[in-house]
């Protein structure tokens, strides 16, 4: 049976609406899909590695072929403790809410600390990068209170689905369904989150 990881950026636990959402679509999947199991990594408990100078510099030598040490290893083996998790399933939900135009720092930490040679990708000198995290599926919940789609920029940019949307694909995954929750400051809450859950109910059935 399948196995769905659920990456949560948010930090607000029960104030928070992309995980309100989430929490809507992991309960219309597990009914859904009898037998299939689902796990939740919350980007801010603790156990995320940072990606400092010793991980940097592990990430280099890997890149010249060489074989981190001492700090470095330690390191390394992190990042590759962090990405063999995520990458164990098959089904990723990510709750993503938008902070100043873009992503949490803690979902880019995510990033910068899986997306490793080897693991996320290769790159060729003339072909480019090379996905490898292929044959997956993913579901975003992308939540903002002041952007809106339709709105001027003095609303501010949809950096966050732009930047994570094009991070999914880059890294292989190509089946992406998007849950959006976007009231705006003048919108109806109500309206919208009814939508919302509606949309993370309809895609959980197949996903």
């Amino acid at each position: 049976m399948s196995r769905l990881l659920h990456i949560s950026a948010s930090p607000r636990g029960g104030e928070s609406i992309s995980l309100g959402i989430a929490r809507t679509f992991t309960e219309e999947y597990l009914a859904a899909h009898p037998g299939a199991t689902v796990d939740h990594f919350d980007l801010w408990d603790g156990t995320l590695p940072e990606f400092g100078p010793a991980a940097a510099g592990a990430k280099m030598t890997v890149f010249g072929g060489g074989t981190p040490e001492g700090e470095q290893a330690e390191a390394w083996a992190a990042a590759v403790r962090t990405f063999d998790r995520f990458d164990s399933f098959d089904r990723y939900l990510f709750s993503v809410p938008m902070w100043n135009g873009g992503v949490p720092y803690k979902l880019k930490q995510f990033i910068d600390v899986v997306s490793q040679p080897a693991m996320i990708f290769d790159v060729h000198p003339e072909t480019g990068y090379r996905p490898l995290l292929t044959g997956k599926r993913a579901a975003v919940v992308y939540t903002s209170a002041v952007w809106g789609p339709g709105l001027g920029p003095e609303f501010g940019t949809d950096f966050q689905s732009a930047f994570f949307g094009d991070w999914l694909r880059w890294a292989g995954v190509t089946d992406v369904q998007e849950i959006r929750h976007h009231p705006t400051l003048t919108g109806s809450y109500e309206s919208e989150r009814k939508q919302a859950d509606e949309r993370a109910r309809q895609v959980a059935r197949t996903f």
